[in-house]
């Protein structure tokens, strides 16, 4: 571990080891829940994820105060990327496109930034920090702000427009927030399904049979065509099936089945925490995508969450016309880029995001 000179009365330490990130379970869960408490930054999601992702060194960043308590964290990977061409030692947030989202974990987040960028200030391994997936008004824009404030070069972009449906008292009250011919298109879909057989919906929070159907299904879809199902990479597949162990026996898993008779026909991968239904994999059989499959599953997953109270939907990921039908709003998750302060970073900087935007402009310019 290191220990950051900079302030007599916080230390930052560097976690290194899975031995050591697993001794932090209980102190990381319990800032998580003091802080922004999301599925996504617990300690067993963080570290089903180190294990399948990982694959390079990675760092985990701890600020502890006087009494030696957990008061912020910040999970890191190291090691060499490209920045258009250009090789580069970089420290890149321990999260990916299966993340759900990613942020710094902090009690008091200026605090904790000036002092994760006193111990980067030190450090000599690295050219840029960048963190991915961050929501807009989380607590990365305050070390974005901080880095500003102490002349690190900083960019920020925004990487995708997320879907997220805040959940009314009622199941009839989302339904008059939906356009009448996906109404429509909803229940004559439900019946031509229903003229082919018996149609039944599941619901269960722990079954590894289930999470294999599910993956099985999403492979013969367009991501099996394209090389992207889960079950085409060993470590996404070894992430689901794990996360699905560990969050199921906590309770936080839901997987939900559209049937018919005996043929699964619909599948989603969800995570439940504190009121939030996060959507992480859907799958539904193509072959019968007249009927809308996963549409109908997707119905019954919103009725049923607001029976039981829960607040919000998150789709996850990217916003797609699917999404769309069902009237979401969308928030921003950014990507934000911390070079370091020297002349090399603030050139960098400038290559990022000045001088290459605007020779894309003037390309697209002269080509129209």
């Amino acid at each position: 571990m290191t220990q950051s000179q900079r302030s007599p009365c916080l230390r930052v330490e560097v976690v290194a080891s899975p031995s050591a990130f697993r001794d932090l379970r209980s102190e990381w869960n319990a800032l998580v829940s003091r802080t922004d408490d999301q599925v996504f930054y617990r300690h067993e999601f963080i570290e089903t994820w180190l294990n399948h992702f990982a694959t390079g060194k990675w760092r985990i960043l701890l600020l502890r105060d006087p009494a030696d308590c957990l008061v912020a964290a910040l999970p890191l990977l190291h090691g060499w990327a490209r920045l258009h061409g250009l090789p580069l030692r970089q420290l890149r947030g321990a999260a990916n496109s299966h993340s759900g989202r990613f942020d710094l974990i902090a009690d008091e987040p200026e605090q904790a930034s000036a002092a994760f960028l006193d111990y980067l200030a030190d450090a000599r391994d690295w050219d840029v920090l960048i963190l991915t997936d961050l929501p807009r008004q989380g607590h990365a824009r305050t070390l974005e702000q901080v880095a500003g404030d102490r002349g690190f070069p900083t960019g920020r972009w925004c990487a995708m427009q997320s879907p997220c449906l805040m959940l009314p008292a009622s199941w009839a009250e989302l339904e008059s927030e939906l356009s009448s011919s996906f109404r429509a298109n909803l229940r004559r879909r439900r019946r031509g399904l229903d003229a082919l057989g018996v149609v039944r919906v599941e619901r269960c929070s722990d079954s590894a049979e289930r999470v294999e159907a599910g993956i099985e299904l999403e492979r013969q879809g367009w991501k099996g065509r394209a090389g992207t199902a889960m079950a085409q990479d060993a470590d996404t597949r070894g992430f689901y099936t794990d996360l699905a162990r560990v969050l199921g026996a906590q309770g936080r898993l839901a997987l939900w089945a559209l049937y018919l008779d005996e043929r699964l026909i619909a599948f989603q991968f969800g995570l439940e925490h504190r009121g939030s239904y996060a959507l992480l994999k859907p799958a539904y059989d193509e072959s019968l995508a007249r009927y809308s499959p996963g549409q109908l599953l997707m119905a019954e997953v919103l009725r049923d969450a607001i029976d039981r109270g829960l607040s919000q939907f998150e789709f996850l990921g990217e916003d797609m016309p699917w999404k769309q039908d069902w009237r979401p709003d969308t928030c921003p998750q950014d990507w934000l880029f911390v070079f370091r302060r020297s002349a090399s970073g603030r050139m960098l900087r400038a290559l990022k995001f000045s001088l290459l935007p605007r020779l894309r402009r003037i390309t697209r310019s002269m080509h129209r």
